[in-house]
């Protein structure tokens, strides 16, 4: 009999459900939810650019609109397919994204007295409100073990930064909430019906990358470490959890409410959640060698290794089954991408589309525009770790094109991803090959030559369109039982495309000298231990774009 496993990938701005065949990863049926709420699904504050929050309703909403609409389509183009064939269904969200809960598991968000209240919402992972608070976490953790493996400083995108923020500005919604959970662990847990904050499961993933958790330490950080942040901290503490699993691992069955609303057996097991990421490396066939990098809004770089990968100063966490049960996961990236050319083209470039532009962009050699810019427009993520940093741009003339600005951006996202790669290998983790997922891997030439030219490495695209789903089906298939290993499972469901973009010498060459001005405009704005000399830089830029254009 046929299995197939159905896997959610929980985004920014939507909820995407994914059918696929256990045997091969032959994708059935899609269906995609917009969020209703906010400002494309985001609630926002203009007053605050660095609030972003979501209404915890229009997660469930999703899950119930988008598999319903698999199953309809399943029913009309798989031959001979039915609900019972369904083994398990898979779950990865965005992270950091906790939010309140009541006692009785209730997102606090949708209490009628707090439905309105922002600080009730889930805590969106680009909320970077608790700038502060990170900055306090990581001076008050020197001398405990806690920042070992997620690269020596906090981050305003995690857990616990945004959980004492919202004890400081909004004491009376801490005080209503019994608990808090990641929203990779809120989606099990409501389809299996077990809600209680103390039992629900909670995947190692989000715990150990975000929450400083670890089975070294006994689990979260000790109530003495929280009593310095605030005792609230420390009293929470006890009411969080002492176990996190691998997201191969069963959360439980759907239960027969939910069941019955998605039109599903009781049968189907639901996986332990994971983020995004570690889930989309999962379905672009990620493996010990090979850096996988799941581009969107965001990117986020990740790779496995095993147990002799050292700590690593500046990664967003080294975590033991985060990816691979058996295998370290390790997370880095980047906090503006597809954002950056978003901001390019609706602000520098109003009616244009990306496509014009990139035509445009094509048309230009590597360094004629005479420009370089850093990619922080969203804050750093990977390797300063500083939400507090901004976007530049040097080198612009009377002359400078909308087009120009938009190549130089995908160049700086570029330098940014070598400055991660360089940053792993330099602690000794090999890198073979670069796989790339989403949005930009699919649809951008440009980028994806670009990225394979700075790098000096070939850059192959992920199979599948939807890895990120594709990895939370994969996970379901075998907390299911159609697949013995994740590795097996992999194996049989995952891959990628013939396309493979190798570096073109002659760019290659001319990106060299490009980024080791982007080094000195990195280690000058990022307050690293090195102070280069500016002087004469727009004047080389200058230099490079004149060899350009004579060439």
């Amino acid at each position: 009999m046929k299995q197939y496993s159905i896997g959610f990938d929980y985004g920014t701005n939507s909820v995407r459900a994914l059918l696929v065949d256990c045997a091969d990863g032959r994708e059935v049926a899609t269906s995609v939810f917009n969020y209703p709420s906010g400002e494309q699904g985001v609630i926002l504050d203009p007053k605050d650019p660095n609030l972003a929050r979501q209404h915890p309703g229009d997660y469930f909403a999703g899950a119930t609109a988008t598999i319903r609409e698999v199953l309809a389509e399943a029913a009309k183009t798989e031959s001979g397919f039915s609900v019972d064939q369904i083994v398990g269904i898979g779950v990865d969200t965005t992270g950091s994204s906790p939010l309140p809960l009541r006692a009785d598991g209730l997102p606090l968000g949708m209490d009628p007295a707090y439905c309105e209240n922002p600080h009730a919402q889930c805590w969106l992972w680009k909320d970077h409100t608790s700038y502060a608070e990170a900055a306090e976490i990581t001076e008050k953790a020197q001398g405990y073990p806690y920042l070992s493996k997620i690269g020596g400083t906090y981050s305003s995108e995690w857990f616990w930064s945004k959980i004492l923020r919202c004890a400081r500005v909004a004491p009376d919604v801490f005080e209503a909430a019994h608990s808090w959970c990641e929203l990779q662990d809120l989606i099990p847990a409501w389809l299996t019906g077990n809600i209680n904050p103390r039992t629900m499961s909670r995947g190692v993933c989000a715990a150990g990358h975000k929450g400083m958790y670890s089975a070294q330490w006994g689990g979260l950080p000790s109530e003495e470490f929280l009593e310095t942040l605030d005792p609230r901290l420390a009293a929470l503490r006890g009411r969080l959890y002492d176990h996190a699993e691998t997201a191969d691992q069963p959360a439980g069955r759907l239960s027969a409410e939910r069941a019955a609303s998605l039109g599903l057996p009781e049968s189907v097991v639901v996986s332990v959640g994971a983020m995004d990421a570690h889930l989309g490396a999962v379905g672009s066939s990620v493996k010990p060698g090979t850096l996988v990098k799941i581009m969107g809004t965001s990117t986020c770089d990740i790779m496995v290794g095993d147990s002799s990968t050292p700590d690593i100063p500046g990664v967003c966490g080294i975590v033991d089954g985060s990816v691979i049960p058996g295998m370290l996961g390790i997370e880095a990236g980047q906090s503006a991408v597809g954002d950056l050319f978003n901001w390019c083209a609706s602000k520098l470039a109003p009616g244009s589309s990306h496509e014009e532009l990139t035509r445009e962009a094509l048309k230009l050699k590597p360094g004629e525009s005479g420009l370089l810019a850093l990619d922080w427009n969203n804050g750093n993520r990977t390797i300063l770790v500083d939400p507090r940093l901004t976007g530049l741009l040097v080198g612009q003339t009377l002359y400078t094109t909308a087009a120009e600005i938009y190549r130089t951006l995908i160049e700086a996202t570029a330098y940014g991803a070598l400055t991660i790669i360089r940053r792993i290998e330099e602690y000794g983790v090999k890198i073979d090959e670069i796989v790339c997922c989403g949005g930009i891997a699919e649809k951008s030439a440009l980028a994806m030559q670009i990225y394979a030219d700075v790098c000096n490495r070939p850059i192959k695209i992920s199979r599948s369109a939807q890895t990120c789903a594709l990895g939370s089906a994969i996970m379901a298939s075998v907390a299911g039982g159609a697949h013995g290993s994740v590795l097996e499972a992999i194996h049989a469901m995952a891959g990628v495309k013939e396309i493979v973009y190798t570096p073109n010498p002659s760019a290659v060459s001319v990106y060299a000298r490009l980024f080791a001005l982007y080094g000195d405009l990195h280690d000058s704005f990022g307050k690293v231990n090195r102070q280069p000399d500016l002087h004469g830089l727009m004047k080389e830029l200058l230099d490079i774009r004149d060899e350009a254009l004579s060439a």
